[in-house]
C-alpha cells in the first residue's frame, strides 16, 4: 500500500531468542501489541538460520541457552559483515555486573535483567532501533545525513508544493588527490568540503537549507531558489581556499600535481575545483518524483564538469525534454 505515492514502511521485525517458551510467548505477544513484527528462535543456532532467512531489524537474545548461547551468537553476528550492525538486546536472569560486562563486551547494544518490566523492554527496543537508524543515515566521515535522509528531504519538498532547489556537488579531479597523496589525505579534502558547505548553509539563514553527504566526494544541498547563488558562491570560495592549503606547498605553489600514468609518463593534474549542478522546482516546472529532481541536478553537474574552474550549472528549463545545453549556466570562482 502507499499514501500519496509514498510506500508505507513495514513494521520492524524483532527476533526473540530464548529457550524458555513462556518468555518467548510473553515477549512476542507484547511486541505485536506495540506494532512490531516478530520472529522466534529457541537457541543461537536456530537464530542464525532465522537471521539468514528473514533479516530482522533487532534481536532480543537470552544470555544462557543450549547449543549456541547469547554471548556466542552476538560474537558471531558482530564477526559477520552482513550482520555486524544488527542491534542486539541481551536478557540475563542475573543482575551480576560480570554478566552485563560479558554481554556488552561481546557486542550487545543493551541488556535487561529478568524479570523485566514490559514497558521498559518496549522502550529499550524502540530506543535502540531509533539510534541504529540514525546511525545508518549518517556519513561516518562527515557526520552529515546520508542517502536515505537526502531522499526523504527531497520527497518532503516534492509533496509540500513549495519552490525549492536541489544542488548536486562534487570535487573535480578528486582522483588526482588520492593518487598523489593517498586516501587519508583524500578524506581531508572531503571533510573540508563538508565544512565549507556547512558554513555556506548557515550563512544563507532562513529558511533553513539542508545539507547531505551521499558518499565519496558527492554532496547534496536542498534550499530555496533564491539561496542558491549566495550559498554556492560562499562554498566555492571557502573550499578553494581551504583545499589549496591541503596540498603540499610545492604543488599548491605551481598549481598542479604530477602523476605517473600506466606507461610511466608524467601527467599534470590541476588543483581541485567544484562542479555543482542545480535543478529547480518552481511553479513553471514542478517535479513530482524525487528521483527526477536528483536526475536533473546530476545532468546539470555533467554540464558543470565540461567547464573550466569551479562552475555552477543552473537548470532553467521550463519544459521537460529540452536539452541541458539550453539551460542557464552560471560560472563561479573559476581559476
Amino acid at each position: 500500500m502507499s499514501v500519496d505515492g509514498v510506500a508505507e514502511e513495514r513494521p520492524d521485525l524483532i527476533l526473540v531468542v530464548d529457550d524458555d517458551e513462556d518468555i518467548v510467548r510473553f515477549v512476542s505477544f507484547n511486541l505485536r501489541l506495540h506494532g512490531f513484527d516478530v520472529a522466534q528462535a529457541s537457541d543461537g543456532q536456530e537464530a542464525l538460520e532465522v537471521i539468514e532467512q528473514r533479516r530482522p531489524d533487532l534481536v532480543v537474545v537470552d544470555l544462557r541457552m543450549p547449543r549456541i548461547d547469547g554471548l556466542e551468537l552476538t560474537r558471531r553476528l558482530r564477526a559477520n559483515p552482513m550482520t555486524s550492525a544488527l542491534p542486539v538486546i541481551m536478557l540475563t536472569a542475573k543482575g551480576l555486573t560480570v554478566d552485563k560486562v560479558h554481554g556488552l563486551t561481546a557486542g550487545a547494544d543493551d541488556y535487561l535483567v529478568k524479570p523485566f518490566d514490559n514497558a521498559e523492554l518496549i522502550a529499550r527496543i524502540s530506543s535502540t532501533l531509533r539510534r541504529n537508524k540514525e546511525f545508518r543515515e549518517v556519513s561516518p566521515l562527515t557526520g552529515l545525513p546520508g542517502n536515505t535522509r537526502v531522499r526523504r528531504e527531497i520527497g518532503d519538498r516534492v509533496r509540500s508544493g513549495v519552490d525549492y532547489a536541489v544542488g548536486y556537488i562534487d570535487i573535480d579531479r578528486f582522483k588526482s588527490v588520492n593518487d598523489r597523496y593517498g586516501f587519508v589525505r583524500g578524506d581531508e579534502f572531503i571533510s573540508a568540503l563538508a565544512r565549507s558547505l556547512h558554513r555556506a548553509v548557515v550563512s544563507v539563514g532562513l529558511p533553513p537549507a539542508f545539507l547531505g553527504h551521499i558518499g565519496g566526494d558527492d554532496f547534496v544541498i536542498v534550499c530555496a531558489p533564491e539561496q542558491v547563488r549566495p550559498l554556492t558562491e560562499r562554498a566555492v570560495v571557502d573550499f578553494e581556499k581551504t583545499a589549496d592549503e591541503l596540498y603540499d606547498p610545492e604543488d599548491a605553489k605551481r598549481g598542479y600535481v604530477e602523476l605517473k600514468d600506466r606507461r610511466g609518463n608524467i601527467q599534470r593534474a590541476h588543483l581541485v575545483t567544484l562542479s555543482i549542478g542545480v535543478s529547480l522546482s518552481v511553479s513553471e516546472r514542478r517535479f513530482t518524483d524525487p528521483l527526477e529532481v536528483i536526475a536533473a541536478a546530476s545532468e546539470m553537474k555533467t554540464v558543470a564538469k565540461s567547464q573550466p574552474g569551479s562552475y555552477v550549472a543552473m537548470d532553467r528549463r521550463r519544459t521537460p525534454g529540452v536539452p541541458a545545453a539550453e539551460a542557464g549556466e552560471r560560472r563561479r570562482g573559476a581559476k
